[in-house]
């Protein structure tokens, strides 16, 4: 599957991208808010990799992570949504991008695209989100989308041995088309 938007392309992971994703996963400023941690060989990132690959085998799929990458090919990060149970027609989605890619506005361009293709191709009725309490940039990233804050969790997110609080962010796909039709 592949997505597009105006300057990078979202497609199934491959196991050839497992290198830029380890690589990805090993920058301590892109683990500095996630709660995976720093994988310590590439062979716990290619068990992650495969684990991912294999959600496209489900039926029905319930789980999307993209590649993404500039229309040269050039790796940008991952981005995912995860489908809940049917009868609730939402989401959660997530993403991670390498750092030399900060605010440059490709993670608001890509969660756009997820947020539209959840709502449009996938026909949910509510997406979710959340962010480290301390993530500023990803929290103006899903205020940017239209996403709304729902709320605080206390101390949910296991990072580098410490409970973090985590910030719930949410879209209806009423908020979302109105939003684009304004």
């Amino acid at each position: 599957m592949e997505l597009k938007t105006e300057r990078l392309i979202l497609r199934d992971l491959l196991m050839t991208d497992l290198e830029n994703i380890h690589e990805l996963h090993s920058l301590p400023e892109t683990d500095q808010y996630n709660t995976l941690g720093i994988p310590e060989t590439i062979e716990i990132t290619k068990q992650l990799v495969s684990e991912w690959i294999s959600y496209r085998d489900e039926l029905p799929r319930r789980k999307f992570i993209f590649c993404v990458e500039k229309f040269d090919k050039e790796f940008i990060g991952v981005i995912g949504i995860n489908i809940g149970k049917p009868v609730y027609r939402n989401a959660e989605i997530w993403f991670k991008l390498h750092s030399k890619y900060w605010n440059q506005g490709f993670a608001t361009e890509i969660v756009n695209r997820i947020l539209h293709f959840g709502f449009t191709d996938l026909k949910l009725h509510r997406m979710e989100a959340g962010c480290a309490v301390g993530n500023i940039a990803s929290k103006r990233v899903l205020e940017k989308v239209g996403m709304i804050k729902e709320g605080q969790r206390r101390k949910i997110l296991p990072i580098r041995g410490h409970w973090m609080d985590n910030f719930e962010f949410a879209i209806l796909e009423t908020d979302f088309y109105e939003t684009k039709l304004n």
